[in-house]
């Protein structure tokens, strides 16, 4: 069943302040993301740059360039590897 709640985004991981990171414009579906993702987030400008945690860097296997696919599916901030096409 579809969602049309639901944001799901894909975009490459950014390193901000020494740490990985994601950019998500706020019109581009960034303001509904904050609401799942307060606590590892803030909107800096027109984005909202998302603070990914050390422990899920390491658990995805992530470095600065890798692309991934957000959404939030179940009233979650989700964050997944991108499937390669």
């Amino acid at each position: 069943m579809f969602d049309e709640n639901c944001i799901s985004l894909r975009g490459p991981v950014e390193r901000i302040n020494g740490g990985l990171a994601l950019c998500i414009p706020l019109d581009e579906g960034g303001e509904e993301l904050h609401l799942v993702a307060q606590e590892i987030s803030e909107i800096y400008g027109d984005d909202l740059v998302v603070h990914i945690p050390a422990w899920l860097v390491e658990k995805l296997q992530i470095a600065e360039g890798t692309e991934v696919h957000v959404d939030n599916r179940d009233g979650k901030f989700n964050i997944t590897l991108a499937q390669v096409n």
